[in-house]
């Protein structure tokens, strides 16, 4: 695997005054500097205790391609999850069983698909976020992105139209779900396992209703309709809830006041999304990816056997080249990486971009200032707790 990147990454440099950097250690104080003295040492390095670290995108993404790194042995993924969610979900699979299901589940995930889950659910609140910054009204960014993660989730899992207090509360639940995890995690304890089992068991018993039901107007029912088992679609509605509270909810607060810091305003759609892309590169939604070691190979240049487990610091691979800059371009190696890649790659990513693109444009269609900003503390995903903005007069 070559470690060298087509084009040359930068060398990191303290950027202590920098907003992102205080979300970093408001969540990390003390992961997140040793995660950033790591990219210090190479771009592959092995270290006791820690496992094989990977610092270099195009060696991250080899290792991600490569079927002998795995997410179902020990020290990867599945030591955390699979307590929690059981064996057969698409967090902790691997070979043809993981294949065969991310098939089953992709018809849902399709461009039309997603765009039309979105405005169902999110038409009226984003109709509400923008009349109230058009009255120049001071907006927390950071309860409104939460109230509609929380909502697409909901009706995702099969509860239909729900109060805004249902969705705050399946948020919180998410959150305190994901919250048990810092970057050192390799296992829940007991009582964590049976916390997350209390909430999960809920969203399973929402799901199996649904889908029992089998009205082909909701996810689940769509989910019996395309040969999902009870089992499969209750698993499924369970990894959607983990991974699908987050990314929206963190990342768009974080985008405004990323483009109000660079005094930049997204002309139109295309530019949007280019400034997406370039956020989600410094955010990094996914910081750190697990593998284990299911066969002798090397990682860069350093071997491994199996057993070893590969701690991927997307975070530095991502931040490596640089700070945000909206009009930059991503190299290949660098793509998407925070989303995964190969048999891997996010399966949700079209409904996140979906969700972000809807709120983001909505709110950016004013001239939005920040106002005022906390960052949040305990968290597994670095952001905001509060983000006030307000629009511009025009």
């Amino acid at each position: 695997m070559s470690a060298t990147a087509s084009a040359r990454p930068r060398r990191w440099a303290p950027d202590g005054a920098s907003h992102e950097t205080r979300l970093h250690l408001a969540a990390h104080p003390f992961a997140y500097p040793l995660m950033r003295l790591l990219a210090r040492l190479g771009p592959v390095v092995r270290l006791p205790g820690l496992g094989v670290v990977v610092n270099d995108a195009a060696t991250a993404r080899a290792v991600l391609m490569d079927e002998r790194f795995r997410k179902d042995g020990p020290g990867s993924p599945g030591d955390l999850w699979t307590p929690v969610l059981g064996p057969s979900v698409l967090l902790n699979m691997e070979g043809e069983a993981h294949a065969a299901l991310r098939r089953k589940l992709a018809p849902l995930f399709t461009p039309a698909q997603v765009a039309s889950l979105v405005d169902q659910v999110l038409r009226a609140p984003l109709a509400g976020l923008s009349e109230r910054l058009a009255r120049g009204e001071a907006v927390d960014l950071v309860a409104e992105t939460r109230l509609m993660a929380g909502a697409v989730i909901c009706r995702l899992i099969g509860m239909g139209e729900v109060s805004p207090g249902d969705a705050r509360a399946m948020y919180a639940d998410g959150e305190r779900i994901v919250s048990m995890v810092s970057l050192r995690s390799r296992r829940l304890s007991a009582r964590q396992v049976a916390l997350a089992r209390g909430v999960l068991d809920r969203v399973g018993d929402i799901a199996a209703a649904a889908y029992e039901r089998g009205e082909e107007t909701t996810v689940m029912g769509r989910m019996r309709s395309l040969g999902l088992s009870a089992a499969e679609a209750r698993g499924a509605a369970g990894a959607f809830f983990l991974t699908g509270t987050e990314t929206v909810a963190t990342f768009v607060p974080r985008l405004v006041a990323l483009l109000h810091d660079a005094r930049s305003r997204p002309a139109g759609p295309l530019e949007l999304d280019r400034a997406i892309e370039e956020a989600m590169r410094v955010t990094t939604p996914t910081p750190v990816m697990l593998r284990s070691v299911a066969a002798p190979a090397r990682v860069g240049r350093v071997p491994v056997r199996p057993g070893d487990r590969v701690l991927i610091v997307t975070h530095n691979c991502a931040r490596a080249y640089g700070p945000f800059d909206p009009a930059r371009t991503h190299p290949p190696e660098l793509r998407r990486l925070w989303f995964g890649a190969g048999p891997h790659f996010c399966i949700g990513y079209p409904l996140a971009l979906a969700e972000i693109r809807a709120i983001a444009g909505a709110v950016l269609a004013h001239d939005v200032r920040v106002s005022g900003r906390r960052a949040a503390r305990g968290v597994l995903i670095p952001t905001y707790r509060h983000l006030w903005i307000r629009a511009v007069p025009a």
